[in-house]
């Protein structure tokens, strides 16, 4: 018989016992990233992400894992649910708290219930640890569930208790390009052009661009990325969700899944951005330049992330969320989803009727931006 309990840190689950039931690369689901967050206080019940995971042990192995937080607020999350909660408010009904399984400001796709792979021919286990979730909503009286960025949205329709909900990304996929130029004689002549000239930008402001990944990484490099980290939010009204020791807990613990871009002219840097690997994905996450450098974004947050890819043998680039200036530089739109649970009927009936029509409109803006491709026909 295996045993369930939820987990107010990650302190108290051995790390390696967490990452094999988790038995893959996704660096976002590793025990060293999820715990920098919570080590640093991104992530903690003070930043309004109560750590309250889902293990499923039996004979004293992890057989299951869901990432899970108390929530009293929706931000860092990127599937915006803001206007179902001021339609509670009108209502004078609370909201929050709510349960999230989510990566805390991390919007990419990956297993939101993880099982131990020993255990995978084990059928309807995933439902089994949404139906024990749904439980312990319940006992906490939360106003809902809501599972972010999963994977293979079919293996969640079947749950009657669930809503699945609809998004899109922009993702660059590898067709096996032998170099960046064969990646851009696969596009329209008007859109190689455009990222030629936009590639300019490097000899034109006497830049050069460095890839550093591992030991590679040093200390200064990840203030200097901070630095630029704090410019990028200041300039956009944006949240500082992330603190200068999450970053430096990773450099310890997880540097060999970072791949920091550079720019610099001279020895002087400019700008820098914070991507994360497997072996199959490279993650855009974060950028910021200490001053403007026409399409200097492009090169260091796109460009150079293709080029690495290529010549790495990544399959897949995820560049964030939303973004539709990303299609002419080659990152094609690919729906994301989302699965939730509402405790009240009423509401549960019209956020199901909102979620059907409003994936229709995105079903209709996929195809929409299918049609303006960057790509040859």
């Amino acid at each position: 018989m295996s045993e369930f309990f939820f987990c107010s840190s990650l302190n108290l689950i051995d790390k390696n016992k967490w990452n094999t039931c988790i038995g893959n690369d996704h660096p976002f689901l590793q025990y060293e990233f999820l715990n920098a967050l919570e080590k640093s206080g991104s992530a903690t019940t003070k930043t309004g992400w109560q750590p309250y995971h889902y293990i499923e042990k039996k004979n004293g192995e992890i057989i299951a894992i869901c990432p899970l937080y108390i929530k009293n607020h929706s931000f860092g999350e990127y599937i915006f649910d803001h206007s179902w909660a001021d339609a509670y408010h009108r209502y004078g009904l609370n909201y929050y708290p709510k349960l999230q399984s989510a990566i805390p400001f991390t919007p990419v796709s990956g297993d939101r219930i993880i099982i131990n792979k020993k255990y995978k021919e084990k059928n309807g286990l995933e439902n089994n640890v949404v139906k024990n979730i749904i439980a312990e909503a319940k006992k906490l009286n939360v106003s809902s569930l809501h599972f972010n960025f999963i994977r293979n949205p079919s293996q969640w329709e079947n749950n009657k208790n669930l809503m699945l909900r609809s998004g899109i990304q922009f993702h660059w996929k590898n067709n096996n390009y032998k170099n960046f130029n064969e990646f851009l004689e696969s596009l329209s002549s008007r859109k190689r052009k455009i990222i030629k000239k936009e590639r300019l930008c490097i000899t034109n402001n006497n830049l050069r661009v460095e890839l550093l990944n591992g030991d590679l990484i040093k200390e200064e490099h990840i203030q200097f990325f901070y630095d630029c980290y704090l410019d990028t939010t200041g300039k956009k009204w944006g949240s500082t969700y992330l603190s200068k020791n999450f970053f430096y807990e990773l450099l310890l613990n997880f540097k060999d899944k970072i791949l920091l871009i550079l720019a610099l002219q001279g020895n002087k840097k400019v700008a820098s951005a914070i991507n994360f690997l497997s072996k199959s994905h490279l993650y855009g996450r974060l950028w910021g330049a200490k001053y403007e450098i026409p399409f200097l974004h492009f090169e260091i947050c796109y460009y150079q992330a293709i080029d690495y890819a290529i010549k790495n043998n990544i399959k897949i680039v995820e560049a964030g969320a939303q973004g539709e200036h990303k299609l002419q530089r080659g990152y094609i739109p690919t729906k994301t989803w989302s699965a939730h649970w509402i405790k009240d009927k009423e509401f549960s009936n019209a956020i199901k009727s909102f979620l059907n029509k409003e994936g229709e409109l995105i079903d209709s803006q996929k195809n929409d931006l299918d049609i303006l491709s960057p790509y040859k026909s």
